[in-house]
């Protein structure tokens, strides 16, 4: 799954790559910071090119955090593929004008439209299923065993939390109305007015909270039922089929 990136890298070994293989890995991370990342100065790499150090999965989690990879240094494969694509893009950066200056093999033929990725894309290719792992882990959802049922929710709470109306909606400030407490009975008596305000001004708050929880649930059953209604869904096992 990482040959295409790694072929693009000049890694010596693109199409026997094992990330299982511990030793391995770890000069293979060695190779991606010394060669391409370059997070660290040169004299604070020594901790991560100390592959035999029985330390070294610590220093390597904390490079994982140093570099803002989203997923955990125990996610292998998703972190690797991550740690590939920034080794891409700076890459680019290092040589973008030998890539500006590339022409196309295409390029004599300048009456065809340029094809939307869109079209071809492959939704069981391990890099889509990484992206979109990621993507979740940005967004904090939480994660499934099924990647498309992960997609859909990431659809969804694009939908409704991140358009562009979603958050103007929410930057809006919430003016509330104004109360009149003496229309409102408590029910008891403290034996004191203040007491009495106070009280009736806690159970107010009280109830709005209880509104907030309700529509929290309804909207969790609405999600629910969308889920139900997917004719991929096999209710007998409770997961969404493929």
């Amino acid at each position: 799954m990482f040959r295409r990136k790694l072929t693009a890298l000049d890694y010596h070994n693109p199409s026997g790559f094992d990330c299982k293989d511990e030793t391995e890995f770890r000069n293979f991370i060695v190779w991606l910071e010394d060669q391409k990342i370059r997070h660290y100065k040169i004299e604070d790499r020594g901790n991560l090119r100390n592959i035999h150090s029985s330390e070294w999965p610590k220093y390597f989690e904390k490079y994982v955090q140093d570099v803002s990879c989203p997923f955990n240094a125990q996610d292998r494969q998703e972190t690797v593929d991550w740690l590939l694509g920034l080794a891409v893009r700076f890459e680019y950066g290092d040589n973008v004008e030998k890539y500006r200056n590339c022409k196309p093999e295409a390029a004599s033929n300048n009456t065809e439209k340029p094809v939307d990725p869109l079209i071809n894309l492959d939704s069981n290719n391990p890099d889509f299923k990484a992206g979109v792992m990621a993507l979740a882990n940005l967004l904090q959802i939480q994660r499934h065993d099924d990647y498309l049922v992960v997609l859909k929710a990431i659809r969804i709470l694009i939908q409704e939390r991140l358009t562009p109306e979603a958050i103007a909606k929410a930057s809006q400030s919430k003016e509330g109305l104004p109360v009149a407490l003496d229309k409102h009975i408590l029910g008891f008596d403290t034996g004191d007015a203040i007491l009495n305000e106070a009280a009736k001004i806690l159970r107010l708050l009280h109830i709005e909270e209880l509104r907030e929880l309700q529509t929290r649930i309804n909207e969790a059953i609405v999600a629910v039922q969308a889920i139900i209604a997917d004719p991929r869904t096999d209710h007998r096992l409770g997961k969404v089929g493929r």
